[in-house]
């Protein structure tokens, strides 16, 4: 098993043995499984990243494609995309997902706050400056 692959399982095993909480790098964070299907596979796959909550609508949360600052999308933001649709675990939770590429200002600006809530999303966006947009995707209760 690959180290990202490993690392991955040991998180969502954490996260599904303590309703959503987790040690480590995301000790403190809000975490959140990211089922997604394979858009090549058709495999379901599973990814633990960091969100956003909306300010206003509990139904709604964003997810970064910062994938740690590489040069590359993750590949779950590509297949969230082609579908459209995915399923969350947030904290004891699982539900449908609506996916919406957010872009333009509103992008900006949900991207500035989680950047200035973690800092480590603005170090992102530094590695990937000039390379890439880290993309925000709004995920939506259905």
């Amino acid at each position: 098993m690959s180290d990202a692959l490993d690392f991955n399982a040991r998180t969502i095993a954490e996260f599904r043995a303590n309703e959503g909480r987790v040690g480590g790098m995301f000790e403190g964070a809000p975490l959140v499984l990211l089922h997604h299907v394979g858009r090549k596979s058709g495999r379901e796959f599973i990814s633990p990243v960091m969100y956003l909550a909306h300010d206003s609508d509990p139904g709604v949360i964003y997810v970064f494609a910062s994938a740690g600052g590489a040069p590359a999308n993750p590949e779950w933001y590509f297949n969230l995309v082609a579908a459209g649709e995915g399923t969350v675990e947030v904290g004891t939770e699982e539900y449908r997902v609506a996916v919406r590429d957010v872009t333009g200002g509103e992008r900006d600006r949900i991207y500035a706050e989680q950047a200035g809530r973690y800092p480590g999303f603005a170090e992102y966006a530094e590695q990937t400056a000039g390379v890439r947009t880290i993309p925000v995707l709004e995920l939506s209760r259905v």
